[in-house]
């Protein structure tokens, strides 16, 4: 159901258009369809668009808002120019600020290492950024009087000076870094201005000398690299580097996959590192025209105008000629390629001119409409109000659409492109840093700020954790396959450890999925037993028709007090079927539900493999337990939080709450949480926690001693929100929600599965993925921070990706090898899957819930299901 849900994230278009549509290149034949009372005053020349009401609902324009204001409207422009820092044109001083990760390190810590587990050297994919021991940049405030609006200007008239300064300089307008000091902390120089001939005193301030651990210093060295990128011909698209030249093509998909890196340095444990990784940009090889042109021909009637908004706003295009991307918030139908606006020096020149004399690009449909894309927050508040007009035949779509991620066959010839395998990708890597120092203009650029980049990868020690130990009923061992971290193969035939019998449920079904649905029903009660569960023969509903009033009549009528667990037997994946389904057995009448796509009972001779992962499915959202580890910890409470962003209210998100029950950390208590921009997650939170620990006392007869809190869904930049804001208000929940008296001992976890560090494991001469269990806590962790990479999933195919464990609160006491030793074990406890995941079980059951409650449901589920894991 992913797929279609992203669909329905982008939203639907509301009512059809009222005069019949023409092809993209096709001039207005009939007046504007809105009636004449309703019709909007004329806005000024060149102002936003006229609102289309077919886009509104992305924040299309109804009438002009703040931020869209009337005036000439900006254009796409090529203002490349030397990297520098800073964009603002301001010619006052003016205080800056640098982000800086809160150092969250738990006073105590003075030693993150964990100590058991089997040694494992692996190569990671940093490079060490080499300087002299004395290192340090100067920086220098610049002052022109009188003073120079224009920072082109300003650039100008202080790089005229290159003897005093020399050649190796960062300079943003206003602050000037240096790698040496000047002789005179203030230094006064003259430069003339050649548009009158007026001398302009420059006043060369020092402020700061900063050691190669500074904030600002980090900052200076990826201005730099992007420098050094650029000297590789590497081009920026969007926040990372791409090489346009080593493209391939995937004709039988019109799909063209752009090979790049993303990289980043910054400050680790006793060194500077550059994290380099392999990206990949993905991108249509016809244009927005092309496929505007193909969906004309696909659609019916007048439904062109919204099937356009429908498939096309929310997307990100790619503008060939200055290689930039922009987002489509609407289109104008009115307006061509002939449309005028006017430049800076305010001359009028039409958009067709305009990219013949500055990209020597000639339009060849002066028919076709124009897209709309609205400035973003921080466009605004550079000052960058008006609407960027793009045409289509210049727009490449980036990305891949629903329709090809639910294709196969595109996302195997893709992934033939885009699943690196560890060997090849250590391989690009050596080739990239070997190519950035062999380069003669890097060399000169490197040489003059006293830095140099180390010629091979990392190396690193890690820890393989000890194998975990998985049982069911009776003290049955699974079989634990390291390998590839599953025991799925041995899962037929042990019993679970806590069945539940299914004695009472009803499933709904179509006429044609009528043999589908007895063929299932009959392994299900073949697979039932030797588990431990007993599964009844069933209420049946065999329906005439699929519509979605079908369904809900049918479990309205058969659905009772007394009914265990409805499940729904679907012909296609549509998500308006589903999310009906969902809300009725969620929030208007509470009873677990389970929906099986008719695709997955084809195929017969897997029918008994299905039907014993539905029937573990059916036992885990009745309240049941299948398999439990070893957990050593007394009166321990485990807590997941993850959130996502409702697809039915813009600016909302669910947060789901996922608290452990009791001493295996095998049953949960869930709660949700509603959020809007700008809130605390925290208004909320407070309400599931005092659940929770009402819930635990209820089930134990005592509150928990300890809580860990997997905290997913932090993003970058947000970590220092989370630490200075939830931390404490988390903290007081539980005293609060315990009672005066209590105190439990917590630790606060931030997981990260967005992350660009790799490992290598050596296999003789070659590389191989490093096997689950795998824990790195040295040399690309952070000073500042108590934290550990750790592989805990299995990967066939392409690069593991390590998650990252951030423990930015802790008074538990624990020592990092158990907190690290916890954290893999919680990995093997997610029902759904035979084998370990990413994260902690907590936060894939935050995140199932988030997801179930922010795409179906849009309400909080009955809290009838509150103590089972419904969501699945």
């Amino acid at each position: 159901m992913s797929g279609r849900g992203r669909a329905r994230a982008r939203g639907r278009a509301r009512g059809a258009s009222e005069d019949q549509a023409r092809r993209p290149g096709e001039q207005q034949s009939a007046p504007p369809r809105e009636p004449p009372s309703a019709a909007p005053a004329p806005a000024p020349a060149a102002g936003p668009p006229a609102a289309s009401g077919r886009a509104s609902y992305r924040g299309g324009a109804r009438e002009p808002r703040p931020g869209i204001a009337s005036g000439s409207g900006d254009v796409p422009a090529d203002e490349l120019s030397k990297m520098s820092i800073g964009t603002r044109d301001a010619g006052q001083r003016r205080d800056r600020s640098y982000y800086t990760d809160p150092e969250c390190k738990p006073a105590w810590v003075t030693d993150k290492r964990g100590t058991s587990g089997s040694q494992l050297p692996v190569v990671t994919n940093y490079f060490k950024l080499e300087m002299a021991p004395d290192w340090h940049l100067y920086q220098y405030h610049v002052d022109f009087n009188p003073p120079i609006d224009s920072r082109k200007m300003r650039m100008a008239l202080l790089m005229s000076h290159e003897n005093l300064l020399g050649r190796t300089k960062a300079f943003d307008g206003m602050i000037l870094y240096l790698p040496k000091r000047l002789q005179e902390k203030v230094t006064e120089v003259y430069s003339q201005r050649k548009t009158d001939d007026a001398q302009i005193r420059i006043t060369i301030t020092l402020t700061n000398e900063l050691p190669p651990s500074s904030p600002q210093v980090m900052q200076v060295y990826n201005i730099i690299f992007r420098r050094v990128l650029a000297m590789i011909e590497m081009k920026q698209i969007g926040r990372n580097y791409f090489n346009p030249a080593l493209s391939v093509n995937i004709p039988q998909h019109k799909l063209t996959v752009m090979p790049g890196f993303v990289t980043a340095i910054a400050k680790y444990e006793s060194d500077t590192l550059l994290c380099a990784d392999i990206s990949h940009k993905i991108m249509r090889s016809d244009t927005l025209l092309d496929l505007m042109y193909d969906l004309y021909g696909q659609s019916r009637g007048d439904t062109f105008y919204d099937d356009c908004v429908r498939k096309f706003v929310g997307s990100i295009v790619l503008t060939r000629y200055n290689n930039k991307t922009y987002r489509i918030d609407d289109f104008d139908w009115d307006k061509r390629p002939d449309y005028s606006f006017q430049l800076r020096n305010d001359v009028s020149i039409t958009l067709a001119e305009y990219y013949r004399k500055n990209y020597n690009i000639e339009i060849k449909d002066m028919n076709q409409p124009l897209v709309v894309s609205r400035p973003k927050k921080k466009d605004i508040r550079m000052g960058r109000t008006q609407p960027i007009y793009l045409l289509p035949e210049l727009c490449t779509v980036t990305g891949l659409s629903d329709e090809a991620r639910a294709d196969f066959s595109v996302m195997k010839d893709v992934g033939a492109h885009t699943r690196v395998a560890p060997e090849g990708r250590n391989r690009t890597l050596q080739d990239f840093i070997n190519q950035i120092n062999s380069n003669e203009k890097v060399k000169a650029e490197m040489s003059g700020w006293g830095l140099a980049f180390s010629q091979r990868l990392m190396n690193v020690s890690s820890r393989i954790a000890p194998q975990e130990k998985i049982y069911q009923k009776g003290g049955a061992e699974l079989m634990y396959r390291a390998e590839d971290a599953d025991w799925s193969r041995d899962m037929r035939g042990k019993q679970l450890i806590t069945p539940v019998n299914l004695e009472n449920w009803v499933i709904v079904f179509t006429r044609r999925n009528s043999a589908q649905a007895q063929d299932l029903v009959q392994n299900l009660s073949r697979v039932g037993p030797p588990m431990g569960m007993r599964i009844n023969s069933p209420t049946i509903c065999e329906l005439q028709d699929d519509r979605n009033d079908s369904y809900i009549t049918a479990l309205k009528q058969y659905v009772t007090e007394k009914t265990q667990l409805a499940l729904t037997i679907l012909p296609t994946n549509r998500k308006d079927r589903y999310d009906a389904i969902k809300k009725f057995c969620c929030v208007d009448h509470p009873v677990p539900s389970q929906c099986v796509v008719q695709r997955t009972l084809s195929k017969k001779q897997m029918l008994m493999s299905v039907a014993t992962k539905i029937a573990i499915q059916l036992n885990c959202k009745l309240g049941g337990e299948v398999w439990c580890l070893d957990i050593p910890l007394k009166n321990l409470m485990v807590v997941g939080i993850d959130s996502y962003h409702d697809s039915s209210k813009k600016g909302r998100s669910v947060g789901g709450v996922i608290a452990s029950m009791n001493q295996a950390l095998t049953r949960y208590y869930s709660r949700c949480t509603f959020q809007h921009s700008m809130q605390e997650l925290m208004d909320g939170l407070k309400v599931c926690m005092k659940g929770a620990l009402e819930k635990y006392h209820e089930v134990n007869g005592v509150l928990p001693e300890r809580i860990i809190v997997f905290r997913d869904g932090v993003g970058d930049g947000q970590l220092g929100a989370v630490y200075e804001h939830e931390v404490p208000q988390l903290n007081e929940c539980f005293k609060r929600s315990g009672g005066q008296d209590y105190n439990p001992k917590v630790a606060i976890v931030v997981v990260k599965k967005r992350i660009n560090t790799r490992f290598f494991a050596k296999a003789g001469p070659s590389m191989t993925n490093p096997p689950p269990g795998t824990i790195v806590d040295t040399v690309v962790t952070r000073p500042i921070w108590y934290d550990f990479f750790l592989v805990s999933q299995s990967v066939k195919q392409g690069t593991v990706t390590p998650t990252h464990y951030n423990v930015i609160w802790d008074t538990t006491g624990l020592k990092p090898d158990h907190m690290q030793r916890l954290s893999y074990k919680m990995t093997h406890l997610y029902y759904n899957w035979p084998g370990t995941i990413r994260v902690p079980a907590p936060c894939q059951y935050a995140h199932k819930l988030a997801f179930l409650v922010g795409q179906s449901i849009h309400k909080d589920p009955s809290m009838v299901l509150s103590d089972r894991l419904y969501f699945l």
